[in-house]
């Protein structure tokens, strides 16, 4: 089993800077990879707005792409579709082409989120489908991950930029003190931050999907 993404830039024709912007989404994932390293193929720019990437768990891939919503500036703005299942790369020439379950699953995925977001969840950046054939504690687990996504897709979506920022360093174990020294704030400042963000809830979170990794 094999966890594959889609990801595409949010709006993207409304952008002032399209290059600009993919430079910074490039840089952030990066940074990502750098600060948690379990990408199997970090999120690449494909064709046009679109990248690809691949993650060994559903957890290392929600967790990643957490940090990618969090470390992104107010302008830009990503979607992502999930895919489990199967991945039958193609060889051809000297380069091998994503394909086979899990890659058809990802685009069932983004297409689907796209549509929550000009309907019932303004808000959604995420959704994850499983291909067919997934057994069912899988399609359950799947399920209560979607689920998740949601909620947290909304909490990410109403948070401000500094917000943001202050909710990546404590997921990666940065202290307030530190986080406070890094944007010339008093602690105080930053602890009110995080709390009217409600941002305990998502680094508890973040914790729950890395815990196997710091076992």
């Amino acid at each position: 089993m094999t966890v594959t993404v889609i990801a595409d830039i949010v709006a993207s024709r409304r952008l002032r800077d399209r290059a600009g912007a993919q430079r910074t989404i490039a840089e952030t994932v990066d940074r990502v990879q750098h600060d948690l390293p379990v990408a199997s193929s970090p999120l690449t720019a494909v064709v046009g707005d679109e990248l690809q990437g691949e993650y060994p768990t559903l957890s290392d891939a929600l967790a990643s792409l957490l940090l990618v919503r969090l470390a992104l500036p107010d302008e830009i703005d990503c979607r992502f579709g999930i895919g489990v299942g199967e991945v039958r790369p193609i060889a051809l020439a000297e380069r091998m082409v994503p394909e086979g379950p899990a890659w058809w699953a990802a685009r069932e995925a983004i297409e689907h989120v796209e549509r929550l977001q000009q309907r019932a969840a303004p808000h959604a950046r995420t959704w994850i489908v499983g291909a067919d054939g997934e057994d069912a504690t899988m399609s359950e687990t799947i399920a209560l991950a979607a689920a998740y996504a949601l909620s947290r897709d909304q909490q990410v979506s109403t948070m401000s930029e500094r917000t943001r920022r202050l909710t990546y360093g404590r997921c990666l174990g940065r202290s307030q003190r530190e986080l406070a020294s890094a944007e010339d704030v008093s602690q105080s400042a930053v602890s009110q931050a995080l709390a009217a963000a409600g941002s305990t809830a998502l680094v508890e979170g973040f914790l729950a999907l890395t815990a196997r990794r710091s076992a």
